[in-house]
């Protein structure tokens, strides 16, 4: 009879053993990716020698050197105030809170791994009633004191693979705050990068409109004398005095806006606002920028952490669904107690006085109102979503890519245009001053070639700016990565 019972409980033993695999394998969710950057097919972008065309299957590789990137720009004061935000800024101090945070917790889960072991030492004085004694009523009874030792472990054989599902999760989930904290570092050095290429670039700008409010200032003075002299009327001095308010305007607001970036990249050094002064520094025409290269293997995308963080969050999500599963299967507990009790502290450690025990527990729910159920349905669902943000990430990546790349393309050939009417401008203002002071043309037609001209050196100045911030965008949008970093010339980290 127990041999038919055993051949037919074996095999549903087996069928449960088989199904109860409580973690599913993991499987990298399918990302449509393109051939290559469509920007960098454009001949404006090409680079000889450097071929970026051809992608292969994403893998994280948050272990890959990033390098300083921003040596690059070959500018000590940049470099000077990246290192000092990587100390101070308090976001990255957060995030590196939480990524200790996220290894505790996985320190926590590792712990049930092993033996629980524990010890204790006790006194304890009581009198228990005739009845809890076994006595006839009335009977007297007298206190006693007993000490005891005793020394337990504990264990949970992992029959299904629930503390293996914890740990893989909880590891997981500590990359994935490592990740973050790259994130928020990498974006931390871009941000301050930007910054000061803003504030340097609004210098420039303060320059360009304070030499316009000074040829105003000179256009009104020389006005005026001949408003004295009566060789001109009302109407051209005032306009000369219109003009100059304007650029005055435009210089107060210029200031406005370089005082929000100083607070912004005093934030970014973990200094108050009131605190910190950044002095003067156009952005010279002179000043290079790194050379980047068009062709950009794919293995630099998959070093963004944000991605990394992705791709680890859905290892933890599938690492959830055997924890859930695993609570829907029997657990055993082995536990072990013993030691000694004695009515002096002495005998506690005699050999007449051990006591032990051994035992085994196997535990299941029956009857839970569908909780472990719908615990697996939601983490199912959470897999699902973080697969859906892991392919999100890496569509923003590619689009952030095409972007800076097409914003490089475009403000190279804006910038090409510009120098050339910046040559014209300057000619034509030349020209019209020299008409106006002989009598040969009208004020209106002096101040339409000045004012084209100031509008045409603001523009070169602005795009001097936006070359600055789009390069350190595209950078970013790498994920960081330059080695050998040079004066006007970087080179990507390639595998």
């Amino acid at each position: 009879m127990m041999n038919m019972i055993a051949r037919g409980v074996a095999p549903l033993l087996a069928a449960l053993l088989l199904t109860a695999c409580a973690t599913p394998e993991f499987r990298q969710p399918y990302v449509e990716t393109p051939d290559a950057f469509r920007e960098s097919q454009t001949p404006a972008l090409a680079v000889d020698g450097i071929d970026g065309a051809r992608w292969k299957p994403a893998q994280p590789a948050e272990q890959q050197p990033r390098g300083q990137w921003w040596l690059a720009f070959n500018d000590p004061a940049l470099t000077a105030l990246v290192e000092e935000a990587t100390v101070n800024n308090a976001n990255l101090a957060v995030a590196a809170s939480r990524v200790r945070q996220a290894r505790a917790i996985a320190g926590i889960a590792e712990a049930d791994r092993i033996p629980q072991v524990g010890i204790g030492i006790g006194a304890q004085r009581a009198r228990l009633s005739p009845l809890e004694s076994n006595l006839a009523p009335g009977t007297n009874t007298e206190a006693h004191t007993s000490y005891n030792a005793r020394l337990s472990a504990s264990y949970e054989v992992d029959l299904f693979g629930r503390v293996a599902a914890g740990v893989a999760a909880a590891r997981s989930d500590a990359a994935t705050s490592e990740a973050n904290f790259r994130s928020v570092l990498l974006a931390l050095h871009a941000d301050v990068a930007q910054t000061y290429f803003r504030l340097r670039a609004l210098d420039a700008e303060l320059d360009t409109v304070a030499q316009t409010v000074r040829l105003r200032e000179e256009s009104v003075g020389v006005t005026q004398r001949r408003f004295d002299l009566g060789d001109i009327g009302e109407f051209d001095l005032s306009r000369a005095k219109t003009e100059l308010a304007t650029a005055r305007a435009e210089a107060i607001g210029l200031q406005r806006q370089r005082a929000t970036s100083e607070h912004a990249l005093a934030v970014l050094l973990g200094k108050p606002a009131a605190n910190y002064v950044a002095g003067p520094s156009p952005l010279l025409g002179t000043t290079a920028m790194p050379a980047i290269p068009a062709g950009l293997p794919s293995s630099l995308l998959e070093r963004r952490p944000d991605i990394v963080a992705a791709q680890r969050a859905m290892e933890a999500s599938n690492a959830r669904i055997g924890v859930a599963r695993g609570a829907m299967f029997p657990a055993l507990v082995i536990s072990a107690d013993g030691g000694g009790v004695g009515g002096a502290f002495s005998d506690v450690f005699r050999w007449s006085s051990r006591s032990w025990v051994i035992g085994a527990l196997a535990s299941m729910p029956i009857i839970d109102g569908g909780r472990n159920r719908n615990n697996v349905l939601r983490s199912e669902a959470a897999l699902e979503e973080s697969v859906g943000s892991y392919r999100q990430s890496v569509l923003v990546a590619f689009a952030e890519v095409e972007d800076s790349l097409a914003g490089l393309r475009v403000l190279a050939g804006q910038s090409a245009q510009i120098e050339a009417a910046l040559v014209s401008a300057r000619r034509s203002a030349d020209l019209a001053q020299k008409l106006y002071d002989a009598g040969r043309s009208s004020y209106l037609e002096l101040l339409d070639a000045q004012r084209n001209l100031a509008t045409v050196e603001r523009t070169a100045v602005q795009l001097r700016g936006d070359r600055a911030l789009t390069t350190v965008a595209l950078i970013r949008a790498l994920g960081g990565g330059w080695d050998n970093a040079q004066p006007g010339h970087a080179t990507l980290v390639q595998r």
